[in-house]
Protein backbone atom coordinates (compact mmCIF):
# COMPACT_ATOMS: atom_id res chain seq x y z
CA UNK A 1 0.00 0.00 0.00
CA UNK A 2 1.34 3.20 -1.10
CA UNK A 3 -0.37 6.68 -0.04
CA UNK A 4 0.39 9.88 -0.92
CA UNK A 5 0.50 12.46 1.15
CA UNK A 6 -0.05 16.50 1.01
CA UNK A 7 -1.42 19.37 2.87
CA UNK A 8 -1.48 22.97 2.96
CA UNK A 9 -1.84 23.95 -0.66
CA UNK A 10 -3.47 27.28 -0.23
CA UNK A 11 -4.40 27.97 -3.37
CA UNK A 12 -1.15 27.28 -5.04
CA UNK A 13 -2.54 26.01 -8.37
CA UNK A 14 0.76 25.65 -10.29
CA UNK A 15 2.49 23.83 -7.30
CA UNK A 16 -0.51 20.83 -6.88
CA UNK A 17 -0.17 20.66 -10.42
CA UNK A 18 3.42 20.12 -10.64
CA UNK A 19 3.33 17.59 -7.38
CA UNK A 20 0.28 15.54 -9.21
CA UNK A 21 3.00 15.42 -12.24
CA UNK A 22 5.66 14.25 -9.75
CA UNK A 23 3.60 11.98 -7.51
CA UNK A 24 4.92 8.55 -7.69
CA UNK A 25 2.50 5.78 -8.19
CA UNK A 26 0.16 5.22 -5.22
CA UNK A 27 -3.34 3.61 -4.16
CA UNK A 28 -4.53 6.39 -1.90
CA UNK A 29 -4.53 9.67 -1.16
CA UNK A 30 -4.81 11.84 1.85
CA UNK A 31 -5.31 16.12 2.00
CA UNK A 32 -4.08 17.41 5.26
CA UNK A 33 -6.09 20.87 5.03
CA UNK A 34 -5.51 24.54 3.92
CA UNK A 35 -6.75 23.90 0.58
CA UNK A 36 -7.15 27.83 0.22
CA UNK A 37 -6.01 30.61 1.81
CA UNK A 38 -2.83 32.70 0.62
CA UNK A 39 -2.65 31.66 -2.88
CA UNK A 40 -4.48 33.54 -6.11
CA UNK A 41 -6.59 30.32 -7.28
CA UNK A 42 -8.64 28.78 -4.74
CA UNK A 43 -11.45 27.52 -6.98
CA UNK A 44 -9.14 25.75 -9.57
CA UNK A 45 -7.04 24.46 -6.52
CA UNK A 46 -10.56 22.87 -4.93
CA UNK A 47 -11.71 21.50 -7.78
CA UNK A 48 -8.14 19.84 -8.57
CA UNK A 49 -8.28 18.40 -4.52
CA UNK A 50 -11.82 16.77 -5.70
CA UNK A 51 -10.63 15.55 -8.86
CA UNK A 52 -7.82 13.64 -6.97
CA UNK A 53 -10.64 11.53 -4.78
CA UNK A 54 -8.68 11.66 -1.54
CA UNK A 55 -9.63 8.98 0.87
CA UNK A 56 -10.04 11.75 3.25
CA UNK A 57 -9.73 15.64 2.93
CA UNK A 58 -9.23 17.77 6.23
CA UNK A 59 -10.61 20.96 7.03
CA UNK A 60 -7.52 23.25 7.85
CA UNK A 61 -7.52 26.74 9.36
CA UNK A 62 -7.65 28.92 6.59
CA UNK A 63 -10.43 26.96 4.86
CA UNK A 64 -12.42 27.30 7.95
CA UNK A 65 -11.62 31.43 8.11
CA UNK A 66 -13.14 30.97 4.41
CA UNK A 67 -16.11 29.54 5.48
CA UNK A 68 -16.74 31.36 8.77
CA UNK A 69 -15.21 34.82 7.91
CA UNK A 70 -13.33 34.44 11.57
CA UNK A 71 -9.90 35.83 11.30
CA UNK A 72 -9.56 35.71 14.68
CA UNK A 73 -5.25 35.61 15.22
CA UNK A 74 -4.64 35.55 11.54
CA UNK A 75 -1.69 38.00 10.43
CA UNK A 76 -2.65 41.30 8.35
CA UNK A 77 -1.60 39.51 5.02
CA UNK A 78 -3.69 36.38 6.07
CA UNK A 79 -6.58 38.57 6.73
CA UNK A 80 -6.78 40.15 3.47
CA UNK A 81 -6.02 36.85 1.57
CA UNK A 82 -9.08 35.57 3.61
CA UNK A 83 -11.25 38.57 2.70
CA UNK A 84 -10.37 38.14 -0.92
CA UNK A 85 -11.15 34.59 -0.74
CA UNK A 86 -14.23 34.66 0.39
CA UNK A 87 -15.20 37.07 -2.30
CA UNK A 88 -14.00 35.06 -5.44
CA UNK A 89 -14.65 31.52 -3.91
CA UNK A 90 -17.95 29.44 -5.60
CA UNK A 91 -21.00 28.92 -3.46
CA UNK A 92 -20.03 25.33 -4.28
CA UNK A 93 -16.60 25.62 -3.37
CA UNK A 94 -17.34 27.33 -0.18
CA UNK A 95 -19.57 24.98 1.35
CA UNK A 96 -17.44 21.84 0.09
CA UNK A 97 -14.81 23.33 2.08
CA UNK A 98 -18.02 23.69 5.07
CA UNK A 99 -18.25 19.71 5.15
CA UNK A 100 -14.53 18.95 5.74
CA UNK A 101 -13.38 17.77 9.38
CA UNK A 102 -10.38 19.20 10.94
CA UNK A 103 -9.44 15.42 11.87
CA UNK A 104 -10.19 12.25 11.16
CA UNK A 105 -9.24 8.33 11.52
CA UNK A 106 -9.60 5.79 8.99
CA UNK A 107 -7.44 2.55 8.16
CA UNK A 108 -5.25 2.04 5.14
CA UNK A 109 -4.30 -1.90 4.50
CA UNK A 110 -5.16 -2.66 7.68
CA UNK A 111 -2.72 -0.40 9.78
CA UNK A 112 -5.05 2.33 11.44
CA UNK A 113 -4.44 6.58 10.79
CA UNK A 114 -4.98 9.37 12.45
CA UNK A 115 -5.13 12.83 10.59
CA UNK A 116 -5.06 16.57 12.38
CA UNK A 117 -4.67 19.48 10.49
CA UNK A 118 -2.86 21.17 13.87
CA UNK A 119 -2.63 18.63 16.54
CA UNK A 120 -4.77 15.54 18.69
CA UNK A 121 -5.45 18.16 21.60
CA UNK A 122 -6.40 20.97 19.17
CA UNK A 123 -6.88 19.16 15.07
CA UNK A 124 -7.48 23.02 14.04
CA UNK A 125 -5.45 25.82 15.31
CA UNK A 126 -1.74 24.39 17.25
CA UNK A 127 1.31 24.15 15.46
CA UNK A 128 3.64 20.91 15.81
CA UNK A 129 6.89 22.19 14.78
CA UNK A 130 10.03 19.92 14.00
CA UNK A 131 12.80 19.49 16.81
CA UNK A 132 10.16 18.94 19.33
CA UNK A 133 12.00 16.05 21.63
CA UNK A 134 11.09 12.18 21.34
CA UNK A 135 9.09 12.20 24.61
CA UNK A 136 6.47 14.85 23.06
CA UNK A 137 6.15 12.82 19.85
CA UNK A 138 5.41 9.58 21.63
CA UNK A 139 2.66 11.45 23.62
CA UNK A 140 1.38 12.97 20.65
CA UNK A 141 1.14 9.54 19.02
CA UNK A 142 -0.43 8.48 21.94
CA UNK A 143 -2.71 11.01 22.22
CA UNK A 144 -3.97 10.53 18.65
CA UNK A 145 -5.21 7.16 19.22
CA UNK A 146 -3.52 5.20 16.04
CA UNK A 147 -0.01 4.28 15.45
CA UNK A 148 0.41 6.60 12.79
CA UNK A 149 -0.25 10.26 13.53
CA UNK A 150 -0.16 12.66 10.14
CA UNK A 151 -0.24 16.62 11.24
CA UNK A 152 -0.01 19.75 8.84
CA UNK A 153 -0.19 23.20 9.55
CA UNK A 154 2.97 24.24 9.95
CA UNK A 155 4.38 23.94 6.32
CA UNK A 156 7.21 22.12 7.34
CA UNK A 157 8.25 18.56 7.05
CA UNK A 158 8.94 16.36 9.93
CA UNK A 159 8.89 12.60 11.09
CA UNK A 160 9.15 10.83 14.19
CA UNK A 161 9.37 7.02 13.45
CA UNK A 162 9.31 4.35 16.26
CA UNK A 163 9.00 0.44 16.26
CA UNK A 164 5.24 0.44 15.01
CA UNK A 165 4.59 3.92 15.55
CA UNK A 166 5.30 7.27 13.84
CA UNK A 167 4.63 10.97 14.08
CA UNK A 168 5.14 12.66 10.58
CA UNK A 169 4.37 16.36 8.54
CA UNK A 170 4.55 16.30 4.70
CA UNK A 171 5.40 19.60 4.48
CA UNK A 172 3.46 22.36 2.70
CA UNK A 173 2.79 21.84 -1.34
CA UNK A 174 1.91 25.39 -2.07
CA UNK A 175 3.75 27.69 0.49
CA UNK A 176 6.72 25.85 2.52
CA UNK A 177 8.38 27.69 5.36
CA UNK A 178 11.62 25.62 6.01
CA UNK A 179 13.99 28.07 4.04
CA UNK A 180 13.21 25.57 0.92
CA UNK A 181 11.33 26.69 -1.66
CA UNK A 182 10.03 23.89 -3.66
CA UNK A 183 7.02 22.15 -3.34
CA UNK A 184 6.84 19.24 -0.38
CA UNK A 185 4.97 15.95 -0.23
CA UNK A 186 5.17 12.65 0.96
CA UNK A 187 5.24 9.13 0.08
CA UNK A 188 4.01 6.64 3.47
CA UNK A 189 4.32 2.87 2.48
CA UNK A 190 2.75 0.02 4.00
CA UNK A 191 4.54 -3.44 3.99
CA UNK A 192 3.39 -6.74 6.12
CA UNK A 193 2.51 -3.91 8.71
CA UNK A 194 6.53 -2.49 8.13
CA UNK A 195 6.19 1.39 7.27
CA UNK A 196 8.19 4.20 5.72
CA UNK A 197 7.78 7.65 5.34
CA UNK A 198 9.88 9.44 2.24
CA UNK A 199 9.38 13.23 1.42
CA UNK A 200 9.70 14.67 -2.01
CA UNK A 201 10.32 18.14 -2.61
CA UNK A 202 9.97 19.50 -6.15
CA UNK A 203 10.42 22.90 -8.05
CA UNK A 204 7.55 24.54 -9.67
CA UNK A 205 7.29 27.55 -11.74
CA UNK A 206 7.03 30.49 -8.85
CA UNK A 207 7.20 33.34 -10.90
CA UNK A 208 3.55 32.12 -13.02
CA UNK A 209 2.30 32.06 -9.04
CA UNK A 210 3.43 35.38 -8.18
CA UNK A 211 2.42 36.89 -11.64
CA UNK A 212 -1.22 36.03 -10.75
CA UNK A 213 -0.79 36.82 -6.70
CA UNK A 214 0.06 40.66 -8.43
CA UNK A 215 -2.54 40.64 -11.07
CA UNK A 216 -5.25 39.37 -8.10
CA UNK A 217 -4.17 42.61 -5.87
CA UNK A 218 -2.85 40.01 -3.28
CA UNK A 219 -0.41 41.36 -0.74
CA UNK A 220 2.97 41.72 -2.87
CA UNK A 221 4.68 39.70 0.49
CA UNK A 222 2.43 36.84 -0.60
CA UNK A 223 4.46 36.50 -3.43
CA UNK A 224 7.67 37.30 -1.99
CA UNK A 225 8.24 34.59 0.65
CA UNK A 226 7.43 31.53 -2.16
CA UNK A 227 10.89 32.71 -3.73
CA UNK A 228 12.38 32.00 0.13
CA UNK A 229 10.54 29.21 1.46
CA UNK A 230 9.06 31.22 4.51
Amino acid sequence: MRIAIISDIHSNLDAIQTVIANLPTYDELLCLGDIVGYGPQPNEVIEQVQHLKPAAVLMGNHDYAVVTGDTSGFSAHATVAVDWTRQHITEQNQHYLSKLPPSTKLDLSGVPLALFHGSPSDPLTEYIFPGIPERMARKLIQAGGAPLVFLGHTHMPMVYSFQGEMLANPGSVGQPRDGDPRASFALLTISNGRFSFHISRVEYDIDSVASKIHRAGLPEFLANRLYVGM
